[in-house]
């Protein structure tokens, strides 16, 4: 009897908690099938979503601030293999920007901001020996800590599971907790 009370109540929780894995799973808006990185002032990306249409893998763009859309910004051609594909620019200013990859296809895939500095990258030969490297001048990018890795979908499902099972065994600990005990 106390389990079928205990289970009628639980019901709608339990069912929630199972359906919440389904509605993380699904494909991340924010996933990303690009890779940028910096170094001094040349920014370069690298994808392996594209593939090659008439000869051409397809375009990145480079664009700033107060450029909205793919055209606007600095476009070069990818290059590559069917493994991967690159694109890279140089002399490029300090400041924030935002790369988008656009396969031959038409399909993005993807676009990622990243952070220019104007640090020089340091050269390791002048560099004397057992001299400590200086700190970063700007700290951390506050915000990017998630966005920076794509988690798949089984992952997700996965942290959202333990996610709901630490809510319900906490749900089910704090009850037994809150109820006299009958001899």
């Amino acid at each position: 009897m106390r389990t079928t009370r205990l289970l009628s109540r639980s019901g709608p929780v339990l069912a929630a908690a199972a359906a919440l894995p389904i509605g993380l799973a699904g494909p991340s808006p924010a996933a990303s099938g690009i890779s940028v990185s910096t170094n001094g002032s040349t920014v370069s990306v690298v994808t392996s979503a594209c593939t090659q249409i008439n000869g051409s893998w397809g375009n990145a763009s480079l664009l700033t601030g107060s450029q909205a859309n793919f055209a606007e910004g600095r476009q070069a051609a990818l290059t590559g293999t069917t493994v991967s594909q690159s694109a890279a620019w140089s002399n490029v200013t300090p400041g924030t920007y935002t790369v988008v990859v656009v396969c031959s296809n038409g399909g993005t895939a993807g676009s990622q901001s990243v952070i220019v500095s104007s640090a020089k990258a340091p050269n390791p030969s002048q560099a004397p020996q057992g001299a400590a490297t200086p700190a970063p001048q700007r700290g951390v990018a506050g915000g990017e800590g998630g966005t920076v890795h794509d988690y798949g979908p089984l992952t997700l499902g996965i942290g959202a599971t333990l996610l709901g099972g630490g809510v319900i065994a906490t749900a089910w600990y704090l009850r037994r907790r809150s109820k006299p005990r009958r001899l």
